[in-house]
């Protein structure tokens, strides 16, 4: 019995797992088609779109039984993708492509009725699983950017199934496909369209140093938006690895356009009617969530007490280990989800709490069940919190700052280079990342430092992680400063962003 084999994958979360499609024609059975190994329904629906491929390049299976088997059986399998190598594990075991250079390919894609090949979700982690197996790729032609990405492997981008077998064959040269940046054709906005808001532009600044979690309260108009806006312009490109590592998500979620890799921070605003399932990942299917999309750069939930609390308080697992993990009955997925928390939020429903003029007559209990909607363990991990006062005519007036978003990202890359080469032995990023004894040794405050965070913790009630947080946040302001030593002007600076309850 000849059993011609072909690989591809299934992905687990980021993970790509090694799927070997064994196909065999066997006599009898009068046509019958079979694929067996946990398919689901996607997977099943392949012998039509295989057959009617073969059909429109002029190839009939054969009238005898056919068995595709997708191993490890137990192993369950989703998706289009498995199209493509069905159709080569066939023709391979019909003679057609040769069974021996055939089995050191890794195959995916979606086959259309007319036998062209489809762009698939997955490619890149598909070709680093190949590459890293020793096999080939055989992607659709629309991915094909995205896989070369991979490097070291060769790949074989085709358009259609009969350019494919005319390549492999050799009538037929597929020009092997380039990696390909995306054009960063958007500029950032400006920190200098802002005007006034100096205290929480100064937040701003220490968050995208350390890539702390951020909370902004104020009235509506105050510019909070517009501050969360202008994030991504204060923070350093992705290196070349960072790039990789987020873009693997994102070809999991199939948000690579033509295959080309981005080095912009990614930036995700979900609505605040968004789902668990949008927001940490899942779905019958699953896939990555807001979270993970938002690896590597930031998350603005605006509007954050109009998230449903049960969502919200699902973000505290994501926060402290950096991954979003999704748990199934039979398996359990995860996802890379460091991602840096900005939030918005009025005061009160109405938000005018501190306006009598315009605030409602259920002030300060209106402000109080509005802010009770979120959780205190939620609001524990976040580390900078800052009020956004209202902009008046007079502010409006003012000329534009001196200052822009090119002059704060310069300090914030200073700070960042400070914090990468501090913690190039941990494998960390940022500050906020720091913990344990290593938060210890690189963020003990001299001794008036250390008796100011005493005192200031006895009073403020801190929770050891929120002690721990304001050492983050102190330890980022001496970044910024240049200082190697923390002093007790960087722990009352830190101290003053911690938020300690309700504001009324």
């Amino acid at each position: 019995m000849t059993v011609a084999h072909i690989y591809t994958v299934a992905f687990q979360g980021i993970e790509a797992r090694e799927v070997d499609v064994q196909v065999h024609i066997g006599d009898g059975g009068n046509g019958q088609f079979n694929i067996v190994g946990l398919a689901d329904k996607a997977v099943g629906e392949s012998r039509e779109r295989v057959r009617a491929a073969l059909a429109a390049v002029g190839l009939a299976l054969p009238f005898k039984r056919i068995t595709v088997n997708l191993a490890p059986a137990d192993l369950p399998k989703e998706g289009s993708h498995y199209d493509l190598p069905i159709a080569l594990g066939l023709l391979s075991a019909m003679g057609v492509l040769p069974g021996s250079e055939m089995a050191g390919y890794t195959a995916l894609g979606e086959l259309s009725l007319d036998a062209q090949v489809t762009a698939v979700a997955g490619v890149l982690p598909a070709a680093v699983a190949a590459n890293a197996a020793g096999r080939g790729l055989i992607c659709p032609a629309a991915c094909g950017a995205e896989a070369a990405w991979a490097g070291g492997g060769s790949v074989i981008a085709t358009p259609s199934l009969i350019a494919l077998v005319n390549h492999i064959k050799g009538v037929q040269v597929l020009s092997p496909p380039e990696a390909r940046l995306a054009e960063d054709r958007q500029s950032h906005a400006d920190l200098r369209d802002v005007k006034g808001q100096e205290s929480a532009k100064r937040a701003l600044e220490i968050a995208a140093a350390g890539g702390h979690a951020m909370l902004m309260t104020g009235p509506p108009g105050a510019g909070k938006s517009m501050l969360a806006a202008r994030l991504p312009g204060l923070l350093p490109p992705l290196d070349a690895r960072e790039a990789l590592e987020i873009s693997m998500v994102q070809s999991l979620a199939g948000e690579l356009p033509d295959g080309a890799i981005s080095r912009r921070r990614p930036f995700r605003s979900p609505h605040h009617s968004a789902s668990m399932a949008a927001l940490i990942g899942g779905g019958l299917k699953v896939k990555p969530g807001e979270v993970s999309l938002a690896h590597l750069g930031v998350l603005f939930l605006d509007e954050l007490p109009e998230f449903q609390r049960q969502v919200l308080d699902s973000l505290r697992q994501p926060i402290e280990s950096g991954e979003a993990v999704v748990a199934r009955a039979n398996a359990h997925v995860r996802f890379p989800a460091r991602f840096q928390l900005v939030a918005a939020m009025n005061p009160c429903r109405c938000g005018h709490l501190n306006d009598p003029a315009q605030a409602c007559g259920r002030a300060p209990k209106c402000a109080i069940d509005y802010q009770a909607r979120l959780s205190g363990p939620l609001l524990d991990r976040i580390d900078i919190a800052v009020e956004v006062g209202a902009v008046t005519a007079a502010d409006l007036a003012l000329p534009p700052p001196a200052e822009g978003s090119v002059d704060v990202a310069a300090r914030v890359a200073a700070a960042r280079a400070l914090q990468r080469a501090r913690y190039e032995k941990e494998n960390l990023r940022t500050n906020a990342e720091a913990e344990g004894e290593l938060l210890e040794r690189v963020a003990t405050p001299d001794e008036a430092g250390r008796n100011l965070l005493r005192e200031a913790a006895e009073r403020m009630r801190l929770s050891a992680r929120g002690y721990h947080r304001v050492l983050r946040v102190a330890r980022t302001i001496a970044d910024l400063a240049g200082a190697e030593a923390l002093t007790r002007a960087h722990v009352a600076e830190a101290l003053s962003y911690r938020r300690t309850g309700f504001n009324a």
